[in-house]
């Protein structure tokens, strides 16, 4: 065998045995969420918080698996690459979660992921599709840490929301790939009201399409799937008592 063959071999050998070793190390995991984000920085940095305080929880650290995937795509490009990244690895168990904003996205595509994740949801009961949209960004759902907001503003008013807010803190500038933003929004706002006031808003607007719900948002939702796992003296902050 020439060199050049036994090296490809040799290569192609330590990537089975990688696949086969991640293969296992999933396979221990009881809980699986795959989060697919709009945003390759904010939003990522967000969730990041919750993966790192789960992975340091010993109760639920070797039972839970959260990946984070940074799409830099919008609306429904955000549940193709979902969709193109479970067939790739073969994920036949889990939580699959698209994490996106409106911003000036045409309604067919900002409505369309909930409607294509029902779709998908026929097909299989062990990997299921959420949508947790923001109308019209993320920004909205930190600004629910602070306050009840039901104005239909630009995303540059609820940034500007946040600037103020921190700046009253003392705590700098809102930007948008802070490493930090699980953390300030922890210890200064308020996640259980903030889930409150996303599920009022959302309760009155009953019937209404994602498009219509402006401002809205369902981040709530896979907040609250999160926070399940956290430690419990964190936990506190998001749950119900």
């Amino acid at each position: 065998m020439s060199k050049s063959k036994a090296g490809k071999s040799a290569n192609q050998a330590k990537l089975d045995w990688k696949k086969k070793r991640r293969q296992a190390h999933l396979e221990k995991k009881r809980y699986r969420y795959y989060i697919f984000c709009e945003g390759e920085q904010t939003e990522p940095q967000y969730f990041a918080g919750f993966k790192r305080l789960i992975e340091d929880n010993p109760i639920y650290k070797d039972m839970v698996l959260i990946e984070i995937e940074p799409c830099g795509a919008e609306t429904m490009r955000v549940i193709g690459r979902a969709e193109e990244y479970v067939r790739q690895n073969k994920i036949t168990k889990g939580q699959i979660w698209c994490v996106y904003d409106k911003d000036s996205f045409p309604a067919k595509d900002f409505n369309g992921v909930s409607e294509r994740a029902e779709i998908l949801n026929g097909n299989s009961s062990e990997v299921q599709y959420h949508a947790a949209w923001s109308n019209e960004c993320i920004e909205f759902w930190f600004l629910l840490h602070f306050a009840y907001y039901i104005s239909n503003n630009h995303r540059t008013d609820y940034i500007r929301f946040l600037n103020e807010k921190f700046s009253e803190l003392k705590i700098g500038k809102y930007q948008k790939n802070m490493h930090n933003i699980f953390d300030i929004l922890l210890n200064y706002g308020n996640p259980k009201l903030a889930i409150r006031y996303a599920k009022r808003i959302e309760r009155e607007g009953k019937g209404k399409t994602p498009t219509e719900i402006a401002p809205g948002t369902k981040v709530y939702e896979l907040v609250e799937e999160l926070a399940k796992y956290l430690p419990e003296e964190i936990k506190q902050y998001f749950m119900e008592v």
